[in-house]
């Protein structure tokens, strides 16, 4: 062996607990084991929801399914989720919300899951605020969707495409209905109605200083 490839060899050698190192300390956290529904808790109509190949899965009448397994609220952080629909599908993944029992969920904002249901708010629409009308994904397909949450400014991707970039006025007060306001909180799925159905998997999380 030459000098020049031991000096090759050693470097590659060095560089592997590096490597290794860097992905282990990314700071992204697994939310769903992709077996169970450990740490999380649907609220009305708990059978909507199971977990089949690896994804959860919501099909059945209207219910949430709220992230538990931390009780640090979520303030600042990266969200991402691979996510596929069925035709006619619609769906949601809640951000800075709370649980509850039942309804549709007052706290926080709902990033919107839809690409072919009659609602024309649209997969990646920050519901009711900020929307999307042309579906940036397609039924069948597993598509990533990605939230980023700094302060007081919200940003929305698709497949790496950035949807959704918006900034919280300051003197925002929450609504009646929806606060729709930043205040810090979990996550949850949505399971909009029994006609639909969307999977879930690859759910992670990063916090964000």
């Amino acid at each position: 062996m030459t000098r020049t490839s031991f000096a090759t060899l050693l470097a590659l050698i060095l560089l592997v607990p590096s490597v290794r190192g860097a992905e282990k300390d990314d700071g992204w956290v697994k939310l769903f084991d992709g077996k169970t529904m450990k740490g999380w808790k649907a609220n009305e109509n708990t059978k909507t929801w199971t977990v089949q190949d690896g994804a959860l899965v919501c099909h059945g009448p209207r219910s949430h399914l709220f992230y538990v397994g931390d009780d640090k609220p979520f303030m600042n952080f990266e969200f991402k989720a691979d996510v596929m629909t069925t035709p006619g599908s619609n769906s949601g993944i809640y951000i800075h919300t709370r649980y509850q029992k039942s309804g549709w969920p007052k706290h926080g904002y709902e990033a919107q899951v839809n690409n072919t249901h009659g609602d024309p708010k649209k997969t990646a629409s920050l519901y009711g605020v900020v929307d999307v009308l042309k579906a940036p994904a397609k039924d069948g397909e597993w598509f990533t969707q990605h939230i980023i949450v700094r302060g007081k400014r919200i940003i929305i991707k698709i497949d790496g495409k950035t949807l959704i970039d918006y900034t919280e006025p300051k003197d925002k007060k929450p609504g009646k209905n929806f606060t729709r306001v930043l205040a810090g909180g979990t996550f949850a799925f949505q399971a909009h109605d029994p006609k639909s159905k969307v999977y879930f998997k690859n759910v992670k999380v990063k916090r964000l200083k």
